[in-house]
């Protein structure tokens, strides 16, 4: 392996770190929404952060691996107790002592929790009384976008609620998934409660803070007349580029734009180390993981890194302190040639005791088994003091079946059982439902699922910024494994953390072997099918036919749906016949609440009787015979018309194909 030195000015710029004041305010709360540089610095005053959720309380012994106890799944519906309140029942999601703070509230179902109410201090007239959708939507002042949004079916408000003395939550609807983290001061720290008659006041800097947050990549302010220092490498594989910078002093920015034949091969293959003060590297990540972003670019902008607005390039707004020296390098263990250009931004720091070191570290797995269920761990730290900062994850996932049932477990200072457990995986994303949609979000993103359904490359991340969790001796961060489907995949994270120098981890050293980007395996369908959602739209009367992706085990994970027909209303669907003949087609049509009753006919010859589509659950049915016909060669017509629906469906009359099948005769 060869060195090279790789050369950048030091942008000397006066700059001091966030001071944490001893009284908390709701103004200060605000000023951390968008600020990175209190994270290079242990709290003070000091706290705590813990979370309330609806995760299944059967889970409760972790030497129990079973569905029945600590990876129990019944994740829905569980609160603290219920109470009789002024407006009536209320079913109580948190109840803490202060003096505190809520920085976070989610839920996957936030249209089914009915009016929620937070009452501050022991008061009897709620301080927040709203639906809760108003709260977690942006629908509502203070809980305005995007300090409060639904992304891709998750809904989530980060506007800090603060308390001096208690604070207690509760909704007047209770079958709800749910998640609040809070933080708890140490005793005798003066908080400012939340009231209306605040949150009124404070509205200029409410919406001073969520404009920021709505365009994240420029809302972390970079201290004093900076400029970043310009760099430009170029490695050949195995070749490794160094910077050394001079302290004391802090990296404010780092940016980065890549070239080369794959770059998704390239951004896995480049492995980027940064070393603080004579110390082991603090960050060994492959270079895309360390910008969040895997495999390849994948565009998104959150507050602490991202792909830019440009689709091209890379930034990192991470605050890293040293004290005499920082040393970067990029080691090329890809196959092919790599350019890198950008630029590094830093300002002097004045270290202290309480100063941290940022640190990122990658690992990763291929073949890992679904079954038997399994804790896989993301982080474990111990021997000093730190502050949780975030993950990435990416999953390759060779089927379309949901991979991330599994809930998070955070173990803090030697806890026994974790202070926050969660709900699912895509709930501590902040989206719900296993949705593939994807978003962009100053803290959390989901800027790549491929699909159909979860099949394929996904790449999710959150940030903590507002809920980051302290630790003054030990830190554990654990995330089942719960594939619905019995299969292997292959995962990786990135971590990102703050610790003092005392502190060390358990990354293993990067293998070279994994610093490719796993391949996808072809998805398969049922033999012979003619896939629906492949079929041409001939025509439609009414509403709207599209393929669908991963609500029910469909081949190739996917069907043509119909929707929003109303009585009378034809579809016909063209469907390709390779020789001509006569053949028994077979079908296998979607079942689900809201189908309805269809006639179908095959170029104009009906099948025999109606079919009904009703069923209380989404399934892809028995394959059926629609009889034998005659068949030409080329395109030929499956015509459906909408008859009406049962007595127990749903509104909505929809239709569902997943596939025929052609049985020559």
């Amino acid at each position: 392996m060869r060195v090279f030195m790789w050369t950048a000015a030091v942008a000397a710029v006066l700059s001091a770190p966030f001071a944490g004041a001893q009284s908390i305010t709701m103004d200060s709360l605000l000023k951390e929404m968008t600020s990175l540089d209190w994270l290079a610095v242990a709290p003070g005053p000091a706290y705590t952060t813990r979370q309330f959720s609806s995760y299944d309380r059967n889970s409760t012994d972790p030497n129990v691996l079973t569905e029945k106890n600590w990876f129990a799944n019944g994740d829905r519906g569980q609160y603290l107790r219920k109470e009789k309140g002024g407006a009536g029942e209320e079913f109580v999601l948190m109840d803490a002592d202060g003096p505190g703070v809520i920085v976070r509230f989610w839920s996957a179902n936030a249209n089914e929790g009915g009016i929620v109410r937070v009452y501050i201090d022991g008061a009897e007239k709620p301080a927040v009384e709203m639906p809760l959708t108003d709260m977690l939507d942006g629908r509502a002042a203070p809980f305005i976008k995007p300090l409060a949004v639904s992304l891709s079916k998750g809904w989530s408000s980060y506007l800090p609620i603060p308390y001096a003395r208690h604070c207690k939550v509760t909704v007047s609807k209770f079958d709800i998934y749910y998640q609040i983290n809070y933080r708890s001061y140490a005793s005798g720290t003066i908080v400012e409660s939340y009231s209306p008659a605040l949150a009124e006041r404070l509205m200029p800097q409410i919406e001073a803070a969520a404009q920021a947050l709505a365009a994240p990549e420029t809302a972390a302010k970079m201290p004093g007349n900076s400029s970043p220092a310009p760099y430009e490498a170029a490695l050949a594989p195995g070749e490794t580029q160094t910077l050394e910078l001079t302290g004391p002093a802090a990296v404010y920015g780092i940016t980065c734009a890549a070239g080369a034949a794959d770059l998704p091969d390239a951004l896995r293959g480049c492995v980027l180390e940064i070393a603080f003060d004579g110390n082991a590297p603090a960050v060994v990540s492959p270079l895309g993981d360390f910008f969040g972003t895997a495999p390849g670019i994948n565009p998104f902008q959150s507050l602490s890194c991202g792909v830019a607005a440009d689709g091209k390039t890379l930034y990192s707004h991470w605050v890293m302190p040293f004290q005499q020296k920082a040393v970067l390098s990029v080691t090329n263990h890809s196959k092919g040639d790599v350019t890198l250009s950008g630029g590094v931004t830093t300002a002097p720091w004045t270290w202290k005791p309480d100063s941290l070191y940022f640190h990122a570290k990658w690992r990763g797995v291929r073949d890992l088994p679904t079954r038997p269920m399994t804790d896989w761990n993301y982080l474990s730290a111990e021997g000093g003091r730190g502050r949780f900062a975030g993950v990435m994850l990416h999953i390759t996932n060779p089927v379309a079946d949901w991979w991330g049932e599994g809930d998070e477990k955070i173990y803090v200072d030697g806890e026994t059982f974790p202070s926050h457990f969660g709900t699912g995986t895509e709930d501590y994303f902040g989206y719900a439902w296993c949705s593939n949609e994807r978003f962009t979000n100053a803290y959390h993103n989901q800027p790549r699922c491929d699909g159909p359904g979860n099949y394929g490359q996904t790449c999710v991340s959150r940030f903590h910024i507002m809920d980051e969790i302290p630790w003054t001796k030990s830190f554990r961060f654990d995330l089942e494994m719960w594939h619905w489907a019995d299969v292997r995949v292959a995962q990786s994270v990135c971590a990102y953390w703050y610790a003092d120098g005392a502190a060390t981890d358990n990354f293993p050293a990067l293998d070279p072997a994994l610093l490719s980007v796993p391949p996808v395996p072809e998805m398969k369908g049922v033999e012979g099918a003619v896939e629906g959602e492949k079929m041409r739209v001939v025509s439609v009367d009414g509403g709207k036919a599209e393929p669908q992706s991963g609500a029910a085990p469909w081949s190739r994970a996917q069907q043509m749906w119909w929707r929003e027909g109303k009585v009378g209303d034809k579809l016909a669907l063209a469907f390709p016949v390779a020789e001509a003949g006569r053949y028994e087609v077979m079908a296998r049509l979607t079942k689900a609440p809201d189908y309805g009753i269809h006639k179908l006919a095959v170029n104009g010859q009906p099948v025999k009787d109606p079919v009904d589509l009703y069923h209380p659950k989404v399934i892809a049915d028995e394959e059926q015979s629609l009889g034998v016909f005659d068949l030409a060669q080329g395109d030929n017509t499956l015509e459906i018309q909408v008859v009406g629906a049962g007595k127990k469906a749903k509104p909505g009359n929809m239709f569902g194909l997943d596939y025929l099948r052609l049985i020559k005769n």
